[in-house]
């Protein structure tokens, strides 16, 4: 359990001071930060305000509590608001901005929890709200690998002025007693930060199973099942970290970028295992490079680091693949109201993770968005992910309207440390097919989307059958030429 919080003074006095400047009755926000389960303390990076919805009203108000309706009935006496008034909290959009701000945080920064702007007595009136909020930020967005069912509720009051930190207990039904106090103050905490990097070279190869033998048709459906496996894997792996291997109870003490390698266990690959061919219909390759990030306390352990690049690693991959996700729901709703040979075409290459691959018989390519990093706070860096139809000025807007920071300036400061792209290639089941379909989009440039059917793919196959033969024909005579000139060798060597 969390019993004592850190926060970054420096951020967290300019917020207060922004609060007080603005004059807004109440504010509801994320804490982005780490909660340390080794430590047993929390540490807050930043603050970040949910913004306004789609209506364009903010995501929380302030209402007199015991009216039904907001209207006063005549004669009745009321408590001044400073006592009776309660919050009323929009959680699904505080769920859904948590949702979207988690793909931007890096390895050791996570949400954390939610913090409120408001005077003492609302916030005593509203504690069943604050704590049902706090639990669909949690439900948004989950710790992997972790039994951790706490999160942080941060109240800063304006009447008196003054910080307090709670952590709510989820693990069973919301109650007034969900809520404990916590040790709070603030200090340097970003500052001290360790920083690691790792660059993580992917191969996948997941099978398509026939409809007797999964249920999973889907493009989307089978990258999930896929990664959920791979996670496994990795969380396994070895490392090196600046070139020898990593000693997982030591605290790592130098300062400066550290680089990490893992090292996975020689044919350990679940998704290798042998299938018969009535049970496959088909090939999922997953394939490219990953940039990663994570951030140390100086105090825990080295396992701690390598277990935040594990799980950003994972929660990369799954959020480029929502990010696809997403745009193909979108590209469906607009389609509807378009003409139907113009919602065909645009749909051809959005649409492809809602492919049934039960059903498909095409090569297909799909690339995924690609990782840029952000500077964000004391030489930190958070992320963001564009698709191949977007530029930078949707990256600055994100900046903007979600992190509730500024845009960076100079674009050279975003760093595109992926140089290639994420793809996923599905085949037919024909081991030829497969092959030639990969020694043809090879040689194709960059694209969202290149098709090949099996008629135009039977000239490659034919071709690696030939060379097949050729490699036979060729090893065939170099072998009688060596037996040959043994023999005159030995001939002479004798005489």
């Amino acid at each position: 359990m969390v019993k004592a919080v850190v926060g970054e003074e420096s951020r967290l006095k300019l917020i207060e001071d922004r609060l007080s400047q603005a004059s807004v009755p109440s504010q509801v926000g994320l804490v982005i930060g780490k909660l340390s389960k080794s430590l047993d303390k929390g540490f807050v990076f930043d603050l970040i305000p949910t913004p306004l919805n789609d209506a364009g009203e903010p995501a929380s108000s302030l209402i007199e509590s015991g009216k039904d309706d907001g209207n006063k009935k005549k004669g009745s006496k009321s408590k001044p608001q400073s006592d009776s008034s309660a919050l009323v909290i929009d959680r699904d959009w505080v769920s859904e901005h948590a949702r979207q701000v988690s793909r931007m945080l890096l390895g050791g920064m996570k949400v954390i929890g939610v913090y409120i702007w408001v005077n003492e007595s609302s916030f005593k009136n509203s504690t069943i709200t604050l704590c049902q909020t706090v639990k669909g930020v949690c439900d948004a967005v989950p710790f992997m690998d972790t039994d951790m069912d706490e999160r942080l509720l941060i109240h800063i009051s304006y009447s008196p002025r003054r910080w307090t930190c709670r952590n709510c207990s989820l693990a069973s039904n919301i109650t007034s007693s969900s809520l404990r106090p916590c040790d709070f103050k603030m200090g340097k905490v970003l500052s001290s930060l360790k920083e690691f990097r790792c660059t993580y070279n992917f191969d996948m190869r997941l099978p398509v199973f026939s409809e007797n033998g999964s249920s999973i048709r889907k493009m989307s459906e089978v990258l999930r099942r896929g990664l959920s496996t791979h996670a496994k894997e990795l969380k396994g792996a070895k490392c090196l970290i600046n070139g020898r291997l990593g000693i997982e109870d030591e605290q790592y003490a130098p300062d400066g970028l550290h680089e990490v390698e893992f090292l996975l266990p020689f044919m350990h690959d679940k998704s290798l295992e042998v299938y018969r061919q009535t049970e496959v219909v088909g090939v999922l390759v997953f394939h490219g490079s990953v940039c990663s990030f994570a951030y140390l306390n100086p105090k825990e352990p080295m396992s701690q680091a390598l277990n935040e690049i594990k799980e950003d690693i994972i929660m990369s991959l799954q959020s480029r693949l929502e990010i696809l996700c997403d745009e193909a729901d979108r590209d469906s709703e607009s389609i509807i109201d378009e003409d139907q040979e113009a919602g065909r075409h645009l749909s051809m290459g959005k649409q492809i993770p809602q492919l049934d691959l039960q059903l498909q018989r095409e090569f297909s390519n799909l690339s995924f968005p690609r990782r840029v990093f952000i500077p964000w706070l004391a030489g930190t860096y958070i992320c963001d992910y564009i698709l191949p139809s977007e530029t930078i000025e949707v990256l600055k807007d994100h900046c903007v309207e979600l992190m509730s920071m500024e845009a960076p300036e100079d674009d050279s400061a975003i760093l595109g440390l992926e140089s290639e792209a994420l793809y996923v290639t599905s085949a037919s089941k024909s081991f030829w097919d497969i092959a030639a379909s990969q020694l043809s989009s090879e040689s194709k440039p960059d694209g969202l989307i290149s098709k090949k059917s099996k008629k135009e793919r039977s000239p490659g196959t034919s071709q690696l059958a030939k060379l097949g033969d050729l490699s036979i024909v060729a090893a065939f005579f170099v072998l009688i030429f060596s037996v040959v000139v043994g023999l005159a060798l030995f001939v002479f060597r004798s005489q």
